[in-house]
């Protein structure tokens, strides 16, 4: 089994020496996704909600490009700048995987690429 790398313009490039995703066998691993706004590369702007849901963009992109959708995410883990905006981020998370929803880790760290208030990352998993 080799890996191989994806990438859709659907979701922000790369903005260093990793690929969006690699596919290993049924699995598919995203590479952490922050709110860059994918037609320019740039962080939008807004407050935790806003930024979620971008993130979250991005990941269903780059899912969506595997042939994969929420419902095949088994695991996410998610960086926060701020511990306190968790209540709100998992609202707007929760929308996102309303059914059977993945294992879960989140952590907040001192700092994120772009000073953005969110990152994410997942693990998905093609079922036959």
């Amino acid at each position: 089994m080799k890996k191989k790398a994806l990438l859709t313009d659907e979701a922000p490039q790369p903005i260093g020496p990793y690929s969006q995703a690699i596919r290993a066998g049924k699995f598919l691993f995203v590479a952490g996704q922050v709110p860059l706004d994918p037609a320019n590369g740039l962080l939008i702007e807004g407050d935790i909600a806003a930024q979620t849901r971008r993130t979250l963009d991005n990941v269903m992109a780059i899912l969506a490009n595997a042939g994969l959708g929420p419902q095949n995410v088994v695991k996410t883990t998610i960086y926060l700048a701020d511990m306190s905006d968790f209540a709100r981020m998992n609202e707007i998370y929760g929308t996102y995987f309303a059914e059977v929803p993945p294992a879960r880790a989140a952590v907040q760290v001192t700092r994120l690429p772009k000073d953005a208030l969110i990152e994410i990352d997942v693990i998905a998993m093609a079922f036959d």
